[in-house]
């Protein structure tokens, strides 16, 4: 029996019953949009005021204005954007009232982290969760990453369970009641291992919010600042998460350290980075159609052509920047994984890592990860069709064409794949 799905509805999107509702609930209850409306949330779901160094406003200013900006977005997508600012201003709250409480955190030492870096839909997020797989290490799961602390005025209750992880729940839930086929293109669950740019959120940076809205202005102001304040954030927040259960060997990834490798340098000196590589085609269409699906909920129709445009134009931003910037990690610290290759020898490519990494070989190790790969089958939801060519109008081989550039810097693509 085939798993294939075809998303007959991509263009034209039949909504299911908890997308109308939210709608129609979100129109009828219009919010204040503004910042000063997303940190009084953020204070009152605290009860604390000091936010740190104010340099975050003009950054948090650019969305918002970005945001108000958009009168085409849906009324849900605003409420969706007000609740998760909100939710990292409330987390910027904490981490300040943290440091401030136990300036020996800065003490700590981010020692030979794992950072995996790659394309969107490369692989990243797969080869993430078999590394954290092996208990020597420690990664952010989606939850945490959410909101990496405590809020001392939401306590854990007699049932013992963080309500950080009730929320992160019931948020996943939620997801998938108003888009299902999400689960089928990139499932990240609240147990699952997600990306460390959730820990920059609460500085505002990251490319993050360029998933959650059309904010192209964003892009632009991003990619032309310096990052490393916003890394350093990161690292220190990191610190907080090991300040309090004791010293670890973290992994994390992102796609989005692609264009931030001399940063990442900077402020990971002795990391070991595993970069991935795939075909740019097949990352833009499976992104390029996850986030027109996206759309249902944040738009009244589907401007197809412009999220492919915009993907494929990031994509290539990212990409770019690999290419210059690849040999800052000199190969005694970096793991060079084609997608192809991955998907064909997976343990393999872990035990390249490992060993890159300097942990030695672990039958233990070995059984945690291999339980992984066996209770997280690939295509256990089912797995997309892609259709570039019919959804978007775009030909897979002119569009090929354009990364020319990338497959001379990385032929290893072409051999994985002809393999």
């Amino acid at each position: 029996m085939s798993n294939k799905i075809e998303i007959t509805d991509l263009l034209n999107p039949v909504l299911s019953d908890a997308v109308k509702g939210g709608l129609a609930y979100a129109a009828a209850n219009p919010i204040d949009l503004s910042i000063e409306a997303i940190l009084g949330k953020a204070r009152k779901d605290t009860g604390l005021t000091d936010f740190g160094p104010d340099d975050f406003r003009p950054r948090l200013a650019r969305l918002v204005d970005e945001w108000n900006g958009d009168t085409r977005m849906t009324a849900l997508n605003r409420m969706i954007l007000f609740d998760v600012a909100s939710r990292h201003a409330a987390n910027r709250l904490l981490i300040q009232d943290y440091v401030k409480k136990h300036p020996d955190v800065h003490d700590e030492v981010i020692e030979r982290p794992i950072i995996v870096v790659g394309l969107p839909r490369s692989g990243t997020t797969h080869l993430l969760n078999l590394l954290a797989a092996d208990s020597r290490l420690r990664s952010l799961p989606m939850w945490e990453g959410n909101e990496p602390l405590p809020n001392p005025l939401k306590p854990i209750g007699p049932d013992g369970i963080d309500p950080r992880y009730t929320r992160a729940v019931a948020e996943h839930e939620a997801a998938m009641a108003s888009s299902p086929l999400t689960a089928a293109m990139h499932l990240v669950g609240p147990d699952d291992f997600d990306e460390d740019l959730f820990l920059m959120c609460p500085d505002f940076a990251t490319y993050f919010w360029e998933w959650m809205s059309r904010v192209p202005k964003w892009r632009d102001f991003h990619t032309s600042t310096d990052q490393t304040s916003h890394y350093e954030y990161q690292r220190t927040v990191l610190k907080i998460l090991q300040h309090k259960k004791g010293p670890v060997r973290w992994v994390n990834k992102c796609p989005q350290h692609l264009e931030q490798l001399p940063v990442l340098k900077k402020v990971y000196p002795d990391a070991i980075v595993v970069m991935t590589y795939r075909d740019p085609v097949d990352a833009i269409q499976s992104a390029a159609t996850m986030m027109a699906y996206a759309e249902r909920a944040r738009y009244p129709d589907i401007d197809a052509r412009w999220v492919f445009d915009y993907w494929a134009d990031r994509v290539e931003q990212l990409l770019r920047a690999s290419v210059r910037d690849r040999d800052v990690w000199p190969e005694d610290q970096r793991v060079d994984v084609p997608f192809e290759a991955l998907m064909k020898d997976e343990m393999a490519f872990v035990h390249a890592v490992q060993r890159k990494a300097g942990l030695p070989p672990s039958d233990k190790a070995d059984a945690e990860i291999r339980h992984f790969v066996e209770t997280h089958p690939r295509g256990k939801h089912g797995q997309v069709s892609y259709n570039i060519e019919r959804d978007f109008g775009v030909s897979r081989d002119e569009l090929r064409k354009r990364f020319a550039f990338y497959f001379d810097a990385f032929p290893a693509i072409e051999a994985a794949r002809n393999g």
